[in-house]
C-alpha cells in the first residue's frame, strides 16, 4: 500500500514518513501480462458475492507486493475500484478495523448501494473526508488481513501473495530504510499476532507468485478446483512488464 505511519503502518507496500501525503492519483500500472488478463476474465465470470459486487481479496505479508499486483489486476479489469486497507486501518486499530469496514463498505454493497468510506490520514492521525467506492461488478480489497475470517464470507475469491514472511519483511525493510527500523519491529509483532489468530493463507483460492517473467497462479489451499479444473498459469517472455 501507500502508507507510512509515524509509529505504525496499516498494511503493505510502502510507508509514509511524517511529512508524506498519499497522492490522490496513484501511479498508472503497467500493461498487465497474460496471466493477469486471464485472471481478470475469470473474475468477471464469477457469481456475485456481495449484492451486485464480486469482491476479491488480495492478502499477504507486508512487503509481498499486494498493492502492485492489485493495481495491475484492476487495470486488466478496465479500472476496477481498489480498496486499500491502509485507508481503513489506523494507528490505534492496526487490525481491529472490521466494524468500520462492515459499516462503511460491506453493508452498503450488500444492499446494492455504492459505499462511502473515510480514509485515514496517517500524518494527521485522523480520518479524512468521505470517499466514494462504487458497487462495481468487480471490486478489489487489498492489504494485510483482506482474507480475515469476518470478510471471507463476502469474497468471491481470495488471492494470497505467495512470498514467505521473512522475505516479504526483508523487502519491506529494505524499501523503507533505516529510519523505519523501529517501526518494523512493532509491525512484525503485530502482523505475526494477527495471522496466528486469524490466518488467511489456508483459505486462499489462488496463490500468486511473482517471477522474473511476470506472475504465476497456483491453486491455493482453499481451492475447490477438481482434477479437470487446473488453474496453474504463468506469464511467458512476451508478458514482461
Amino acid at each position: 500500500m501507500f502508507i507510512q505511519g509515524l509509529d505504525w503502518p496499516a498494511a503493505d507496500d510502502s510507508k509514509r514518513d511524517h511529512n508524506y501525503t498519499v497522492p490522490e492519483n496513484r501511479p498508472h500500472p503497467p500493461t498487465p501480462g497474460t496471466t493477469i488478463r486471464d485472471l481478470a476474465a475469470r473474475l468477471r465470470g464469477l457469481p456475485t458475492s456481495l449484492g451486485p459486487v464480486r469482491l476479491i481479496g488480495v492478502d499477504g505479508h507486508a512487503g509481498s507486493g499486494k498493492s502492485t499486483f492489485a493495481g495491475r489486476l484492476a487495470a486488466a479489469l478496465g479500472g476496477a475500484p481498489v480498496l486499500h486497507l491502509d485507508d481503513i486501518a489506523s494507528h490505534e486499530q492496526l487490525f481491529e478495523w472490521t466494524d468500520r469496514l462492515m459499516d462503511q463498505v460491506i453493508r452498503p454493497f450488500a444492499r446494492g448501494e455504492s459505499a462511502t468510506y473515510a480514509p485515514y490520514d496517517w500524518r494527521a492521525r485522523g480520518f479524512g473526508a468521505p470517499r466514494p467506492l462504487p458497487a462495481a461488478p468487480v471490486v478489489l480489497v487489498e492489504g494485510v488481513g483482506a482474507g480475515r475470517r469476518a470478510l471471507r464470507p463476502h469474497l468471491a475469491l481470495l488471492l494470497w501473495m505467495e512470498l514467505p514472511r521473512e522475505e516479504s519483511w526483508t523487502r519491506g525493510r529494505l524499501r523503507d530504510g533505516a529510519e523505519q527500523r523501529e517501526f518494523w519491529k512493532g509491525w512484525v509483532e503485530a502482523e505475526h499476532a494477527h495471522f496466528a489468530a486469524d490466518p488467511s493463507r489456508p483459505h486462499a483460492d489462488l496463490l500468486v507468485l511473482q517471477t522474473p517473467k511476470g506472475y504465476e497462479m497456483l491453486p491455493g489451499p482453499g481451492s475447490t478446483c477438481g482434477p479437470d479444473q487446473g488453474v496453474t498459469q504463468s506469464d511467458g517472455p512476451s508478458a514482461l512488464w
